[in-house]
Order: structure tokens, then sequence, then C-alpha cells
């Protein structure tokens, strides 16, 4: 044996932080578990969906004239201007700023979708819950309305709704209301389909039975014990109908039964008053706010795409097997 001493230890420096693991832990366990193509649109859908919340945030700021401003200074802007210094996309068939309603049209977006979510899934969960737990003939009624809704076009009963609750109508205030109306009818079946269908297979667990026979009462049941394990897949429905909530949108707003430009920035509308102007060559008018369409649709989808994938333990299993043959793991020593 050699009489040379050991190496003492190099000794680790005591300031330096972990911070990837301390940022790891900040973010969910699932979305960490997230691989390759799944995080590629995990990430940009969260990435397209932050930028829509952010240019609704800062459209006032953002946006270099009023989403109806039509002159400054006593001169007007002119009829499809191309694009230059004092307009970055020009300007439309009507005198408006192209860019000025595209970015104010993010807030008109985003209060619709947000409008037409909260109209729609607080009482489409309500109703699902009470007809799936107590059943009878009340329930063979709300599936039979649900089943009627749901089998018409959604865009048709859209428009059908946003006719009769605006009933002409174009303040701001009531063309917002009237389309989140509108769209929020269309969701409604849906959240009543899911619910019911989750508190059918909850209220037969043996807990449910458990607080039954120890003299539970049913609103206490339904809401502490059957509710809160039925919603677990509303937040995927809620992203997925987020994107159908701007097309939606937009589809009314195409066709004329959106909201009117004077009260505010509408996709729908815009695209409609350049039809005949892509015709004619001049692009810019289409383009900007039909992007912002195409992007928002794209990323709530992706998001509400990426987050079902992760919700489902099946693709989880399936990665389990990969994560666990690591090389270090494959080159471990055998003892003698």
């Amino acid at each position: 044996m050699s009489d040379r001493p050991a190496a003492p230890d190099r000794p680790r420096h005591p300031a330096a932080p972990d911070r990837p693991r301390r940022l790891a832990r900040l973010v969910p366990q699932r979305v960490r578990g997230s691989v390759g193509l799944q995080r590629a649109m995990l990430l940009t859908g969260a990435g397209l969906t932050a930028l829509l919340l952010l240019a609704a945030l800062l459209a006032p700021w953002l946006a270099p004239w009023g989403h109806a401003q039509l002159q400054d200074g006593g001169a007007l802007f002119g009829s499809r201007q191309p694009p230059g210094p004092g307009h970055p996309l020009g300007t439309t068939a009507g005198g408006y700023d192209v860019l000025a309603r595209t970015l104010w049209g993010t807030r008109t977006a985003v209060a619709v979708i947000g409008l037409s979510l909260l109209l729609s899934v607080l009482p489409g969960t309500l109703l699902g819950l009470f007809s799936g737990y107590l059943g009878g003939w009340a329930d063979r009624l709300l599936v039979g309305v649900a089943d009627a809704l749901y089998s018409f076009p959604s865009l048709l009963l859209a428009i059908v709704m946003s006719v009769v609750i605006s009933g002409g109508r174009s303040s701001l205030v009531g063309g917002l209301t009237a389309a989140a109306c509108s769209i929020a009818l269309v969701f409604v079946p849906q959240y009543f389909r899911a619910v019911r269908a989750e508190v059918l297979r909850v209220k037969a667990e043996p807990f449910v039975e458990a607080a039954r026979v120890i003299g539970t009462g049913h609103l206490r049941i339904m809401f502490r014990h059957v509710l809160r394990n039925s919603v677990r897949s509303l937040p995927l429905l809620l992203t997925l109908n987020a994107a159908e909530s701007v097309l939606t949108l937009a589809g009314l707003g195409f066709l004329g039964f959106g909201i009117e430009p004077n009260s505010a920035a509408e996709w729908g509308y815009d695209l409609n008053r350049s039809v005949s102007d892509v015709t004619s060559g001049v692009w810019w008018t289409a383009l900007a706010p039909g992007t912002a369409t195409v992007l928002t649709v794209l990323g709530v989808t992706l998001l509400g795409e990426s987050l079902n994938d992760l919700a489902d333990p099946r693709l989880r299993r399936r990665r389990a097997p990969a994560a666990s043959t690591s090389p270090t793991a494959a080159k471990e020593p055998t003892r003698a």
C-alpha cells in the first residue's frame, strides 16, 4: 500500500444556489414531464396566449390611434392608405388605422371569451350537477333540451340568439353582452353533458355512499364530495371553448351580426370589409386581423390540446419506462 495521504475533497462553493432546482419546483410536475413535440406545443400555445393577454392589457399604450379614430389634427387618415410612417399597417376602406383596430380587437376578443365562458360554465356545471345527482324526470327533460340545443349548428344558433338579445342596440355593452350570451348558449350543453357524466360516475363511489350512511345532507354531498370530483376536465374544455368562441365571434362579425365598428374593434367585421380590397390588390387591410385571429385560435388550441395530453395517464405510462432507462442505470457496476 502507498503511504500517500488521500486527497481532500474539494469544498463546494457555499454561495452557489441551486437555481434550476428552485425554478423547477415552481412548474407543475405534469408540465415538467412533457417532452418533445408535446412540450413544443405547450410552450407555443402558452406563448401565443400570453401574447394575446399582454396585447389586450397594453392596447391603450401600444395602439397609435383609437379604434374609431378617422383623423388627426383635422386631417383625415384617408381610405386604403398603404403602410407607411404614420400608419405602419396602412388604413382600411373606412379610413381606420389597421394596427389600431387590430390591437383594440384583442380587448374585444378577451372580453367576449371571458364573459362567454363565465356565462356558460356556471349554469352548465350547476345543471349537470343537479341533473346527474337527482335524476328522475328533471334529468330526462334537461338531457332532451341539451341534446336539442346541441343538434343545432353552433354559428346558426349564435346568430339567432345575437339577433334576439341585441334587439337593434349598437352600444358597446349591448354588443358585447349579446355576442357573449349568444356564444355562451352554444357552450352550456357541452358543460352540462361533461359534468353530468362525471356526476353519474362519482355518485356511485363508496365515499358518497358512506356520506349518505352517516346522515350527510344532499346539498353537502353534492357540493363538497361530488362537485369537487366532477370538474377535473373543465379546465381542458375551457381552453378548447375559448378558441371556438374566437371563431364564433369572428363569424358573427363577418356576417354582420357582431359588434358595430364605432362601439369596439372586432376582427370579423374588419375581415368582412376587406374582402373587396383583396380582390383589388389591397392586401394590408385583411392581413393583420386575419393573422391575429389565426394566432389567437392556434395558441389557445395548442394550449388546450397539450394540457389534455398531459392529463392523460396513458401518455405518462408510456414515458415512464423510457425515463427510467438512463445511461447511468445501464452502466451500474456489479458487486463482486
